[in-house]
């Protein structure tokens, strides 16, 4: 990241497919497009959902970026380290009362302020609320003007940014896997796919209501959402999934996060293994970001004297 004239420009962006899996009984081939080494602060998909909000929040004059989060947010991370880079100021909302006096023990709040980022902690009835009108009124009558970018960064600016996470050459591939959120980042990837192509995405959360989401920016209906590796629910976590990922870093040196890579990769492992993919498919998996999460996780993991993320 650099500065242009006070726009954010962030120059050509190239994530190396690393292969994972070659041949195997269903004779498959399966790359994965490292999005969590594009920057070391911001990095995956949040680089690519800030990347135009940002732009457009220092054309329009701006100097303060306020946004949503909870506790271990890989979005608060990212936006608070963006706005240091930049030099802009920025502020956190974050889901529970609670938090305020724990954040020396939470590394990704304390990482947000030490970037510089300022908290109004809610509690988690007002955070349901968090876009309604009167909440905003209050928001800018103690923090004057602001830029808001939305909880998980997901709106029609962070889509464009997530159009350019594919390239000309990811074409090739007949599937293209990625975890879902907020559904903004798959919903870029659908956009820049071409229609022979399936995207697959894989939900970290409970329920259908996620394929409405993604079908307000979709363009192609090239896609399915796999509910079935969500283990339980946002941030839900159990023994064999840590033991998967813990087992798929000493084998290929990449590592998960256990919110949504290291399920979305659970799931496309158990799917070949269930000879999912027709033989000779090509597989493109989008590696997120969200290693920051890890070490939160393994505070509570800690505390359930459940295996550690290694």
């Amino acid at each position: 990241m650099g500065k242009n004239n006070n726009v954010m420009s962030l120059g050509e962006v190239i994530s190396v497919n690393e292969p994972v899996v070659k041949g195997g009984k269903c004779s498959v081939e399966v790359f994965i497009k490292r999005e969590d080494k594009i920057h070391p602060d911001v990095s995956g998909n949040k680089y690519r959902k800030l990347k135009y909000n940002i732009e457009k929040a220092l054309i329009e004059g701006f100097d303060t970026l306020l946004t949503f989060g909870g506790a271990f947010s890989n979005h608060i991370a990212a936006t608070a380290a963006a706005g240091k880079i930049y030099g802009v100021k920025t502020i956190g909302v974050i889901r529970g009362e609670e938090l305020e006096l724990k954040i020396n023990k939470n590394p990704t709040l304390l990482y947000a302020q030490q970037c510089g980022m300022q908290f109004k902690f809610v509690s988690r009835g007002v955070y349901r609320e968090k876009y309604s009108e009167s909440f905003i009124n209050s928001l800018k009558k103690e923090f004057e003007d602001f830029y808001i970018v939305p909880e998980g960064g997901t709106n029609t600016l962070a889509i464009k940014g997530c159009e350019e996470i594919l390239t000309g050459a990811d074409s090739e591939y007949n599937y293209v896997c990625v975890p879902v959120g907020t559904g903004g980042t798959i919903s870029g990837i659908i956009n820049s796919t071409k229609t022979s192509q399936k995207v697959l995405g894989f939900s970290a959360l409970k329920g259908d209501f996620l394929i409405e989401d993604i079908s307000k920016f979709a363009k192609q209906d090239n896609w399915q959402l796999v509910n079935n590796y969500h283990f339980g629910g946002y941030a839900k976590i159990n023994t064999e999934l840590i033991t998967f990922i813990n087992q798929f870093k000493k084998d290929y040196n990449i590592p998960l996060d256990p919110v949504y890579t290291g399920k979305m990769m659970y799931g496309v492992f158990d799917m070949i293994k269930n000879n999912y993919f027709p033989s000779g498919s090509k597989i493109l998996i989008i590696h997120t970001g969200g290693l920051q999460g890890i070490k939160g996780m393994n505070i509570r993991l800690q505390q359930k004297k459940l295996p550690l993320i290694q």
